[in-house]
């Protein structure tokens, strides 16, 4: 099933996500809902507090980039409880960013380029890796969102202030995008 994507403004997206267990309910289909909605949204990455539930569960399919990307040729994954345990800030890139629950916005974000993280896979199996590149930038946007935090806390304080009434419209319902949302309720 299709589910709405929240938008900027709805408060799920600023709370810090919970971990959960695997007789979590419902999960496998939850999972099965993400892929569908982020498949839906034309996104490469989607957190549970972008569809609604608090809980430390992100997928990212950066399949769709392997044109260009071939390293990334049928990954699909999902991560459930992850965690960035470090960042090693010797290397650091900045990118374009976007987020399904920013429509229209795109700004550039520096992160650094390499992480340590652990997550559990589907089948609960744990795993503790430090992950470098695109794939490291992507996990970063995606477990921020886990972190109640978005990508425009990452821009600067100048940068925030010239987006200012997008980020006001977005909050007051008016946009456009061709996905499912839910806008914050006045």
């Amino acid at each position: 099933m299709i589910l709405p994507i929240y938008i900027y403004g709805q408060p799920v997206l600023r709370k810090v996500a919970e971990d959960i267990t695997p007789d979590y309910p419902d999960l496998k289909q939850l999972i099965t809902d993400m892929w569908e909605t982020l498949a839906e949204s034309q996104g490469i990455g989607l957190a549970a507090p972008q569809i609604g539930k608090a809980i430390r569960l992100s997928v990212i399919d950066l399949d769709v980039l392997s044109d260009d990307l071939p390293e990334y040729k049928d990954f699909r994954q999902v991560f459930i409880n992850p965690h960035i345990t470090e960042y090693d800030e010797s290397d650091k890139n900045t990118s374009e960013e976007g987020c399904l629950s920013l429509p229209a916005i795109h700004e550039r974000v520096t992160r650094p380029t390499r992480i340590h993280v652990e997550w559990d896979d589907e089948q609960f199996q744990h795993h503790d890796e430090w992950i470098e590149g695109y794939l490291a930038r992507v996990m970063q946007h995606e477990f921020d969102h886990l972190d109640g935090k978005m990508f425009v806390d990452r821009i600067s304080p100048l940068r925030k202030q010239l987006i200012q009434s997008k980020l006001r419209a977005l909050t007051q319902g008016r946009y456009r995008c061709g996905y499912k949302t839910k806008p914050v309720r006045r």
